[in-house]
């Protein structure tokens, strides 16, 4: 079992219940070992906890694979033994749990298994980035968002001529082909947070993930498309609701991610911000009085959206669109209310609730196919 400690590439003892497998000789050391493994419910299928493990590492080899650089015999006889290793301290046979089958492509830790990984590698990405699909930066590390939406474009209802100008650039980002960094902006509950999150599902079998990064923490962005560019994975860096004061030290940081330092446009990273306005940099009328050169601080403000190289209106809806969306979602829902009625609710539940939006017209149909499955009057 020790022969665990002795693995020269893959990292999985730095998890805890594969390092107190290979410490589990001793009475208090198979204690313990069990102790964790029911807690992680593991029992049943130690194996395929362990091919997870293997799977997810971040090592030389699986990060080779997936930046598609030649792999060293040396490195890939290093790796092969240190599968084979993991398959003996597998063959052993114990009461207290069941050791069960790697699923692939792990699969039984033949001779194949390297190159079935290998392959798997370079399609899908490797280590933290097969487990997540999204991230927030924050004190300098990524850190894994696990409740990621799982919104679809087929969620989202309307504004097909915006969806498609974003997908279009997404679509170019992960072919490597030329892309832009993107402003979407508009009123609140247009759904352009939710256009962002449907993408990354959308493009996360091409290795696509996101960074999200918190408007206050826009002075780390360099840092981050630093520690980005070394990844052999495409990502996007999403800033959520933003916005800036035009005294504020930030601006100049992020003019200079967006592709206006020497560094350039690194090609795995693009930005993407949503605001609820086209110039996202509040102009204070006082401090531009005050400016020598009025109109150069003017046109420095402005310059700031001017470099998204693309910015997307996602603007009010009217009533007409307002209802097909509500429409189109009640039909997904299988909401049965007369449509009439139905028309009469939802302009009352906007005029309540501050007004007509996709997230609105979303929310009205939840409430009615609730008080349907209550078999309750629908009361706005």
């Amino acid at each position: 079992m020790n022969e665990l400690r002795s693995l020269c590439v893959l990292n999985i003892l730095s998890d805890p219940l594969i390092a107190a497998f290979a410490d589990r000789e001793t009475d208090e050391g198979r204690t313990q070992f069990l102790r964790i493994l029911y807690e992680r419910s593991a029992e049943q299928n130690f194996a395929a906890y362990v091919a997870d493990a293997v799977l997810t590492d971040e090592n030389a080899f699986s990060r080779a694979c997936a930046a598609g650089v030649p792999v060293s015999d040396y490195l890939r006889r290093a790796y092969a033994a240190d599968l084979a290793k993991i398959a003996h301290a597998l063959t052993i046979e114990d009461d207290a749990f069941c050791i069960g089958t790697a699923p692939l492509p792990v699969g039984n830790w033949d001779d194949a298994a390297p190159t079935r990984l290998a392959a798997y590698y370079a399609q899908n990405g490797y280590g933290r980035f097969l487990a997540h699909r999204a991230f927030r930066f924050t004190g300098g590390e990524l850190v894994p968002i696990r409740a990621l939406s799982d919104v679809t474009l087929d969620d989202l209802k309307g504004y097909e001529s915006e969806k498609k100008e974003v997908r279009d650039n997404f679509e170019s980002f992960v072919a490597g082909l030329p892309y832009a960094d993107m402003l979407l902006y508009g009123d609140r509950g247009t759904g352009k947070s939710s256009t962002v999150h449907a993408m990354v599902n959308l493009f996360a079998e091409k290795k696509l993930r996101l960074v999200e990064i918190d408007k206050e923490n826009i002075l780390s962005l360099p840092a981050l498309k630093t520690k980005l560019a070394d990844v052999p994975m495409k990502f996007v860096v999403f800033i959520d609701d933003f916005s800036l004061r035009e005294d504020d030290d930030r601006v100049s940081t992020l003019k200079a991610a967006l592709q206006g330092s020497m560094e350039g446009h690194v090609g795995n990273v693009m930005i993407v911000a949503t605001s609820n306005r086209r110039h996202i940099v509040e102009e204070n009328f006082a401090t531009r009085m005050d400016s020598v050169h009025a109109g150069d601080s003017e046109e420095e403000l402005l310059s700031l959206s001017d470099r998204f190289g693309i910015t997307v209106l996602f603007a009010s809806v009217n009533k007409q669109s307002y209802l097909s969306i509500v429409h189109a979602i009640a039909e997904d829902m299988h909401v049965t209310t007369p449509k009439e009625s139905l028309d009469l609710l939802a302009e009352r539940w906007s005029i309540l609730r501050g007004g007509r939006s996709p997230r609105r017209a979303r929310q009205f149909v939840e409430y009615v196919y609730a008080c349907e499955q209550k078999d309750v009057p629908v009361e706005v």
